[in-house]
């Protein structure tokens, strides 16, 4: 492949966009460290200062979502999505990219609808089980389609599909030697089962409230829970760092030793999450939220527990079921294995060089037809 490839990527407004649109660029340049790679996101949201932080220049369009409500924001849509088109062209013509890689968010809808338009070939990676409203869109137009679910042709061309997987952090694919420097790090017991509870970034309400309504059945249960409460939360629960056996932080930094510490695993199903999961290969219980478009966390866990791979409780039952769950999960070895042994097969760890294989293949054509 010729040398100076020009790539954009867009992809936003939460981490689960933004972090694998981060890997297919890093995994790119590594075959390729000429290319020149701009990210265009949502002025506003969180990429513009994600994929900077990253080292990568990043261009805002002025896009928003459709909310379920009338508001100011609706009202101003369709300006909106005008503008964003025009900057979109404006963008295409001056940077000239090889390939435009989207992975869903408000921005990527604008600009791969421009880039269908100039014949630019055009990747798609959806990382829901339910795809979100832009990806749905654009799919007709996108060249392929890199998904990490079965039975996607529900919802996009099958010809286009091609299951890759979902781009997960590196270090996660070595951490079973990691447990006696996890121990270690996180100050833990070698004697007790530890619980891992995860909110995502900004922290999970419902979650909270949970663990600290059952921070007394663990004390019975003799667990240490680690407990990753979000940004939002911190201030409100760190006072809880005084029990026994329990630590509360606003994040962790160091994935890796955190899931090599624990024994079983609570946790929202945002893709991302999810993928990550299947690579740790713990018993998992996960609780989705439901307060997302489509009620994709659902569908996600869903489609692990379909695999007999976790166990799904909604938040409507967890003061009923959540205390046996894990009661019985602490106690049978039987289930603990199962459901390991169920979630790693549905693992794909090679997912970000997968989706970069398939990029290379639309350009190397593209320059064939050139």
């Amino acid at each position: 492949m010729s040398k100076g490839l020009k790539v954009i990527l867009s992809g936003g407004g939460t981490g689960g966009h933004i972090y694998p649109a981060i890997a297919i660029a890093n995994e790119i340049r590594n075959r390729y460290p000429d290319t020149s790679v701009l990210f265009v996101g949502a002025k506003d949201r969180m990429e513009m200062q994600k994929i900077p932080q990253a080292g990568y220049e990043i261009v805002g369009l002025w896009i928003s979502g459709i909310q379920r409500r009338l508001t100011l924001s609706n009202l101003l849509f369709p300006i909106k999505l005008i503008s964003s088109l025009w900057k979109s062209k404006r963008i295409i013509k001056k940077f000239n990219p090889d390939i435009v890689i989207g992975t869903g968010g408000f921005a990527s809808g604008p600009l791969l609808k421009m880039s269908n338009s100039r014949k630019i070939p055009t990747v798609l990676q959806e990382q829901n089980s339910f795809p979100g409203i832009t990806n749905k869109w654009l799919s007709k137009g996108a060249n392929k389609i890199c998904v990490a679910y079965d039975d996607m042709e529900r919802f996009f061309p099958k010809e286009k599909i091609i299951k890759t997987g979902n781009p997960v952090r590196q270090d996660l694919l070595q951490i079973e030697g990691k447990r006696e420097e996890a121990i270690k790090k996180y100050d833990l017991s070698n004697d007790k089962k530890t619980i891992l509870v995860l909110g995502g970034s900004l922290g999970a309400r419902r979650i909270n409230q949970l663990i600290e309504k059952e921070l007394d059945f663990f004390g019975e249960k003799e667990v240490q829970v680690l407990w990753q409460c979000g940004k939002l939360y911190y201030s409100e629960y760190k006072t809880y760092n005084d029990h026994k056996d329990v630590q509360v932080h606003q994040f962790l930094d160091t994935m890796d030793l955190a899931y090599a510490a624990a024994d079983i695993i609570i946790s929202r199903a945002g893709a991302s999450s999810v993928s990550e999961l299947c690579i740790v290969a713990k018993p998992t219980v996960f609780i989705p939220s439901p307060n997302v478009a489509e009620d994709h966390q659902t569908k996600n866990a869903q489609a692990i527990v379909d695999q007999n791979g976790a166990i799904m409780l909604k938040e409507s039952e967890l003061d009923v079921n959540f205390e046996s769950e894990i009661s019985e999960l602490l106690t049978s070895k039987d289930k603990q294995i199962k459901l390991s042994k169920a979630i790693k097969e549905l693992a794909l760890p090679k997912a970000t060089s997968s989706i970069v294989d398939e990029i290379e293949k639309l350009i190397e054509d593209k320059i064939t037809r050139n």
